[in-house]
């Protein structure tokens, strides 16, 4: 069986919680905003795989994570993605993380799939993605930008399935590679 594989680092529950408090603020908004429990950092999507490689990239992935480092990814913007005129996601943003764009480019030449090197890596966790056809009915359209400063422990990374076959859409951890110390 084939599933949907991300490569991401998950937000503790407090951080989830506390993220969930700020999305009611924009709850009457046509979004569809993520369950909190399923609120993360995306890294790398390695589209549909199956059973066998999945078990082949959480081996070289915790491979890899046992040499890395443990460090923290500051965010600091609740914004409208890729921008306010063009809204197709709520995001909460943060500046270029040098450590996580060198920590991609060590999984994706681990992993084989290594592309050209990254100049930036500006990371991102997805609040809730914008219901095109009614957002597109609205008259005025909202602005979406708060400030809000989060530092994210960066203690492992998790190899993760999305199971969107029921109306509840969920994250699965496949594996969680802890960094070292």
């Amino acid at each position: 069986m084939k599933r949907k594989i991300y490569v991401s680092i998950n937000l503790p529950k407090k951080t989830q919680k506390s993220l969930a408090r700020i999305m009611e603020r924009w709850e009457g908004l046509p979004i569809k905003w993520t369950k909190p429990e399923n609120l993360h950092l995306s890294l790398l999507f390695l589209g549909f795989v199956d059973d066998e490689s999945v078990l082949e990239v959480c081996r070289k992935i915790e491979s890899l994570c046992q040499k890395e480092e443990m460090f923290d990814v500051e965010l600091s913007l609740i914004k409208f993605s890729p921008s306010p005129e063009d809204a197709k996601r709520v995001t909460l943003t943060g500046g270029h993380s040098e450590e996580l764009k060198n920590l991609i480019e060590k999984i994706e030449q681990e992993l084989g799939i290594a592309n050209s090197p990254k100049k930036e890596f500006h990371p991102n966790i997805i609040l809730g993605k914008v219901r095109k056809k009614r957002w597109d009915e609205m008259i005025e359209k909202p602005v979406i930008e708060k400030h809000f400063p989060l530092l994210v422990d960066v203690e492992s990374v998790d190899v993760m399935a999305s199971d969107f076959e029921s109306e509840e859409g969920e994250y699965v951890i496949v594996e969680s590679c802890p960094l070292s110390a």
